[in-house]
């Protein structure tokens, strides 16, 4: 099996690289009692990666549906594009504010890809913006103030997706070809409610939230979510006035503390019911 990534290796908002060790240590625990790892929401796809790592004779599927793969399939061309950046920010110092016409020549280049063909605005946007800032569309990079930010060297994804069933579809159709496999696990990590809803955007709603909280019924589930979203409040609640019925009764939970400034923090949480 090819190298271990702890972490996305191109750029994702809201990978769980933060929860890989108690996750992993978590697969460990049910080793031979599963044959399946469903990743619903697949996103970086760094759960499913870890996944097959740990659990090698499991088939792990990948719900490709925020188009991960694709940069993936285009990292040459984005080393080549932050290469021909670098090489056109010579003597700006790592961090500091662009100029007007450095900024110029960034989208020059960027725009000269877009047009012949497909671009990893998302990465290119990491490399150019301040930290914190995520782009997806050339309109919005274009109305950023930029940054020196390109890191030394480029990016390798070698044998990230080795492995994996990669697939692009609708989580509750994906759900519904695997519910009936006692011996699968399944990977809920929906977009945060409040928060980035990646290609969901178009119709994720609070019912669709909900609607995921009807899949741990029955089945072996990891779920992710955090406290800026309420679910565990409003699961809490269930729980008083309906008990074993509610949603996530019974599950265990690790908590992690994420700190965004001095001022600002919350935490996100795996929960997990085998």
């Amino acid at each position: 099996m090819s190298r271990i990534y702890k972490s996305a290796p191109l750029p994702f908002m809201g990978q769980k690289r933060y929860f890989v060790r108690a996750f992993s240590e978590m697969l460990g625990s049910v080793e031979g009692k599963i044959d399946t790892v469903v990743d619903l929401f697949g996103g970086s796809g760094l759960l499913s990666h870890t996944a097959k790592r740990k659990l090698p004779r499991c088939r792990v599927v990948y719900n490709d549906f925020d188009g991960y793969t694709q940069r993936l399939a285009h990292v040459e061309q984005t080393n080549e594009i932050l290469m021909l950046i670098k090489d056109r920010l010579t003597g700006v110092q790592p961090n500091a504010r662009l100029s007007e016409a450095q900024r110029a020549d960034v989208l020059e280049i960027v725009e000269r890809y877009a047009a012949a063909g497909y671009v990893d605005i998302m990465t290119i946007g990491r490399s150019v913006l301040f930290s914190g800032k995520w782009v997806k569309t050339m309109e919005e990079l274009r109305k950023h103030t930029m940054y020196n930010r390109v890191k030394p060297g480029g990016y390798d994804c070698a044998g990230y997706l080795d492995g994996l069933e990669v697939v692009s579809m609708d989580y509750r159709k994906l759900f519904a070809l695997h519910k009936g496999n006692s011996r699968a696990l399944f990977l809920l990590d929906p977009p945060y409610l409040t928060t980035e809803v990646g290609q969901y955007e178009n119709y994720w709603r609070l019912t669709d939230y909900l609607d995921v909280l009807k899949l741990t019924k029955g089945t072996k589930y990891v779920y992710f979510t955090s406290d800026k979203s309420q679910i565990t409040e409003l699961c809490q609640w269930l729980t008083c006035e309906y008990g074993a019925a509610a949603p996530l009764y019974g599950a265990q939970a690790q908590v992690r503390t994420n700190t965004l400034n001095y001022q600002a923090k919350f935490n996100d949480m795996m929960i997990t019911k085998l």
